[in-house]
């Protein structure tokens, strides 16, 4: 009997401390809640909008052959930097040096040859004078020295072209930049018809960073500043995001505004250019355009005040004292803690400021 008493009492105590324990684990919902409120109001907010870019080198130049031959010498490395007139690679000279020396003694044997008609056309003249000989005679040798003389033109115009096709047998850098990737190799065969470039020499000091702005930004910008000329020069610095979200370390300026609206995006092409001394920007990398502004007398509210829900933001009002979910647009550019609201709140209203996600509709809420 004692023992059935004794768990009677157990169970007994264990009741009691059960319903304090869910007594004071309930929230009170009947009180009034003390949360982080802002009144909204209007402000100015700088806020950079964001483009779209590809970058690019300020030019890109396919190295080819301009003769046929096997390459004798590579004269470079991939990535090496080099300077306009510094040899890239070299042609077998051989048979190019042999058609130059020929061209050169083939000038020589001309210009004896003009000598020689010259002094008979000028003999020919003095005996036709005292009619030693007759006008046919004088004739035949004027042409001859003309021919001569053709020939000798015909001869040199040979020489400039074996010069020339000797002279490219040394391919040189037609710039300063940066070497590409090497595919051909010494004692390969190439030709001016070949389908890869043996190089390409990238100008990388300075970069061409191209974005898009629609027609009705441009047309705006354009009336606002009277012309498109005006408009580019009173643009402002701008900043490039890298791809990995990093900001690059100089800032860039819009060089050109394309005079062609795109058909199919109905966008134009804008060309930003920024310095590259630390060669830190590559040719075909990508990024974003940061385009500085500021937005005057907007609705600036932090996003810890709004939640989402189906893809839509939230924030909560405060109505007669309590909670009340009240949808909002705001602008899809941002700086990751604020954002510009476009509709949905109104000067005047009190919002909660934070920890909206935990709220629900119709908390009582001390103001």
């Amino acid at each position: 009997m004692k023992t059935k008493k004794l768990r009677q009492v157990g169970c007994g105590l264990l009741t009691v401390i059960l319903l304090i324990s869910c007594k004071n684990n309930t929230p009170d919902i009947t009180g009034v809640n003390e949360y982080p409120l802002m009144t909204i109001s209007l402000s100015d907010k700088e806020q950079s909008s964001s483009y779209p870019a590809t970058i690019e080198g300020r030019q890109d130049i396919e190295i080819r052959p301009q003769i046929s031959g096997l390459i004798t010498e590579v004269c470079v490395q991939e990535g090496q930097t080099v300077k306009k007139g510094q040899p890239l690679f070299i042609i077998d000279q051989v048979a190019y040096k042999a058609e130059l020396e020929m061209a050169e003694a083939n000038v020589e044997i001309a210009e004896a040859n003009v000598e020689t008609a010259r002094l008979n056309a000028e003999s020919k003249q003095e005996l036709y004078i005292q009619n030693v000989i007759s006008a046919f005679d004088l004739k035949t040798a004027q042409n001859a020295l003309r021919s001569a003389e053709a020939s000798l033109a015909q001869t040199k115009a040979q020489e400039i072209s074996a010069r020339n096709n000797f002279s490219f047998t040394v391919i040189k850098s037609p710039s300063d930049g940066v070497v590409g990737m090497l595919p051909y190799r010494v004692g390969t065969l190439v030709n001016s018809g070949i389908s890869t470039p043996l190089t390409t020499v990238s100008d990388n000091s300075e970069m061409y960073v191209y974005f898009s702005m629609t027609e009705k930004q441009v047309l705006s910008l354009t009336r606002e500043n009277g012309s498109m000329n005006k408009t580019v020069a009173t643009m402002p610095k701008v900043q490039l995001q890298l791809g990995d979200g990093s900001i690059y370390a100089e800032n860039g300026y819009v060089e050109t505004i394309s005079g062609v609206i795109d058909r199919n995006t109905g966008s134009v092409s804008v060309r930003a250019v920024f310095p590259n001394k630390e060669r830190i920007l590559l040719s075909g990398g990508a990024g974003k355009i940061l385009f500085p502004g500021t937005i005057t007398d907007c609705i600036v509210i932090p996003q810890s005040a709004t939640f989402e829900l189906q893809d839509k933001k939230f924030v909560y009002k405060v109505v007669e004292g309590k909670t009340q979910s009240t949808e909002i647009k705001v602008l899809p550019a941002n700086d990751g803690k604020t954002y510009v609201v476009e509709s949905g709140l109104e000067v005047g209203d009190i919002i909660i400021a934070e920890g909206a996600a935990f709220l629900r509709n119709g908390i009582p809420v001390n103001s």
